[in-house]
This record gives C-alpha cells, sequence and structure tokens, in this order.
C-alpha cells in the first residue's frame, strides 16, 4: 500500500498519554512521546518542530503560548487509549489520512521494506520459514512482520478508524 504522509500533521504526546502515541505510530502519524524534562521543555520543543500537542494536563493549555494560538495542544479527555484515539483523530481530521504500520511504534523513524535475506538471523526461525514480508527500522533496528499480533492490531486499529468515519458520515 502507498501513501503520502502529511508532514504538517506532527504530535508531541506527554509522558501522560504514551499509550495513545503507539496508537498514532501504528497510524503513521509523525509522533514523538516526551518522556523527560519539564513541561516548558516539551512546549519549546513543539514550537521549535510545529508540533501539536497532545496531553492529559491541563496547566499546559494555560500557557500563553497555547491561549494566543501560536501552540496547538489539544486536552486529551479519556484515560482509554481507544477513546483518545477517537478524540484525537476526529479532532485533527485524520480519517482517510492514515498510512498504517509505516512508522517504528518505538521511536517514530519510517520503516524500510527488507527481504527475508535481510532479517534472516534478526528473527525467530519459525517467523522466518512462515513470513514473506518484512519491515525494518533503520534507527533501533527492530524488525516488523505481518504475524498474528500484527493482525490483532490491524483489527483494532481497522475497528477504530470504522467507529471515527461513522462518526464523521453518520448517514443522514
Amino acid at each position: 500500500m502507498t501513501c503520502s504522509r502529511d508532514p504538517s500533521t506532527k504530535f508531541i504526546a506527554d509522558h501522560n498519554v504514551g499509550k495513545l502515541a503507539r496508537w498514532l505510530r501504528m497510524m503513521g502519524l509523525d509522533t514523538i512521546l516526551f518522556t523527560g524534562g519539564d513541561d516548558s521543555e516539551m512546549v519549546a520543543l513543539a514550537l521549535a518542530e510545529g508540533r501539536t500537542i497532545r496531553t492529559r494536563d491541563t496547566e499546559i493549555l494555560k500557557r500563553r503560548l497555547v491561549t494566543s494560538g501560536r501552540l496547538k495542544a489539544l486536552l486529551v479527555e479519556s484515560e482509554v487509549p481507544e477513546d483518545q484515539v477517537r478524540q484525537v483523530a476526529r479532532a485533527a481530521g485524520l480519517a482517510g489520512r492514515v498510512c498504517a504500520f509505516t512508522l517504528c511504534l518505538e521511536c517514530n523513524r519510517p520503516l524500510v521494506r527488507r527481504t527475508r535475506e535481510d532479517v534472516k538471523d534478526l528473527v525467530p526461525p519459525y517467523v522466518f520459514r512462515t513470513q514473506e514480508g518484512y519491515m525494518q527500522c533503520p534507527n533501533c533496528r527492530r524488525v516488523y512482520w505481518q504475524g498474528t499480533h500484527w493482525e490483532a492490531m490491524a483489527r483494532r486499529l481497522e475497528k477504530l478508524l470504522a467507529d471515527i468515519s461513522l462518526d464523521r458520515n453518520p448517514g443522514y
């Protein structure tokens, strides 16, 4: 599947929505997870890189850069990751703009297609025998394949995206 990533859709997820960051990456959305430092550092990074903040911290939304409109931020309301994804997707108009499974879930880098021989020594023998297609992160070297774990994630993501599409097109 070929899709083009919108370079202007970039997020920074506060440490309090770490699972949301992983879901957004699964959807192919450039999302860094801010886990260190204080809020000022996260705000500065978001501003420097043109990222929209996703957080459960109400104090961030009170900052002048956010209230003035210079920096976009969204208060994530739910503690449930799937509900967080729905909220973010609706707020950012992401339905139909997903490039699923194209970014590393760990470090947010674009994945590169690899041959079976490229990954022979990097995956378990059973995986090597049973899988044909592989993707790898050029940064952390993690290898991905379409096994049962991928299938389960794909089903959950498909259901979430269907829910979001239905919300946008109620059919009346």
